[in-house]
């Protein structure tokens, strides 16, 4: 929908048409026509304005066609007769268009705000500070239309400190919408009663895995297949510097301390959920050095398979290396825009990135 500032400016163009071709054609030779241009006024006009005002538009070059006919010939002359009917029909074609167009931006300006608010449910913003922790996140969609899609993140408090997912649905469209809400739910009503992080992990497993055996029509061979779901999730005491790491086939975190990147390599990764059920005792857990000033950025595989023109992969590591902020906000910012670039605008996959930071007492 058009300001009306906008809008008067954009009927700039097709009125000048009509003043044009209306002021020449009256002063042109008996063999000259140029009312069969008026028709590009109203057609102009359906592309960006709605019914009401392509008719007057229509209108005003309808009547200048009638001021040509008088002023060269006659109302009665078949020549401008038949141009006249014929501009009259092009003009009511035009405003149908017009109502049409109008009406299918409405539609598209309803589910968008849809869209937002199921992604406000579903993806919740984080907070920006949970204890001795100061967050930052962000969510790039693929799509440009796109509010929502299968990559997914959450945090939780605990009576010891917090607890942060990220992970990434296997798939698109609706179904990964309703994978990525189910297992943020599952971790939002269980993060605070498992008192232990592979408890936590087991009960996410089975949210996931719960709908595997439901029977339907494979005829790829993928069955039991195509519901996992790449996952990482901290557990992060508000006190001491110890981090606890549980990675189901997810990328793995970066720690940023002092200028230097180092990868959050677990040596026992569980296979993604939805598959760790073929697993004995799959969820190991691991332990990392949080310090104050440290940065944990956790990410989906959007952001490194993001490719430029020449087929490379975004390098994460070397641009968080290179990067020398302060603040998870200030990384997130910078990161993103540098991936955009990197990407020329056009991601190939949904990307999610989560900053974390540990401050010290001191700071605010």
């Amino acid at each position: 929908m058009w300001s009306r500032h906008e809008l008067s400016r954009r009927l700039v163009m097709p009125l000048a048409l009509i003043a044009v071709v209306t002021v020449v054609d009256v002063l042109a030779p008996p063999d000259v026509h140029l009312g069969p241009f008026l028709v590009a006024a109203p057609a102009i006009t359906a592309s960006f304005a709605g019914p009401r005002t392509t008719a007057l538009v229509g209108a005003t070059a309808v009547l200048a066609q009638v001021t040509v006919a008088v002023a060269r010939t006659s109302l009665t002359d078949l020549n401008h007769t038949l141009q006249i009917l014929a501009l009259i029909l092009i003009c009511v074609l035009a405003t149908l268009f017009a109502y049409g167009r109008e009406r299918r931006e409405r539609q598209l300006v309803q589910l968008r705000s849809v869209a937002q608010a199921a992604q406000e449910v579903v993806l919740r913003p984080l907070p920006r500070r949970i204890g001795p922790l100061r967050l930052a996140s962000v969510y790039l969609a693929a799509e440009a239309e796109a509010q929502i899609g299968g990559d997914l993140y959450a945090t939780a408090r605990t009576t010891q400190g917090t607890r942060v997912l990220i992970g990434d649905v296997r798939g698109k469209g609706l179904e990964a919408v309703g994978e990525a809400a189910r297992l943020l739910g599952a971790f939002r009503a269980a993060a605070h009663r498992q008192p232990e992080l592979p408890a936590l992990m087991a009960f996410l497993e089975d949210a996931v895995s719960s709908d595997l055996d439901t029977p339907g029509d494979w005829t790829d061979g993928t069955e039991g297949l195509e519901g996992f779901t790449t996952a990482v999730v901290l557990d992060i005491p508000d006190h001491g510097t110890a981090v606890s790491v549980i990675n189901c086939g997810h990328p793995p975190p970066l720690l940023w301390a002092d200028g230097k990147v180092r990868e959050l390599e677990v040596r026992r990764p569980a296979p993604p959920l939805g598959l760790t059920r073929h697993v004995a005792n799959p969820f190991a857990l691991e332990e990392f050095t949080l310090a104050d000033g440290d940065i944990l950025l956790l990410y989906t595989d959007g952001v490194i398979e993001a490719r430029d023109s020449k087929g490379n992969f975004y390098p994460l590591t070397e641009r968080l290396t290179a990067w020398s902020g302060h603040g998870p906000e200030a990384l997130l910012r910078h990161l993103c825009h540098d991936l955009l670039t990197h990407a020329g605008q056009n991601l190939g996959d949904d990307a999610a990135l989560v900053a974390i930071e540990r401050v010290g007492p001191g700071e605010p």
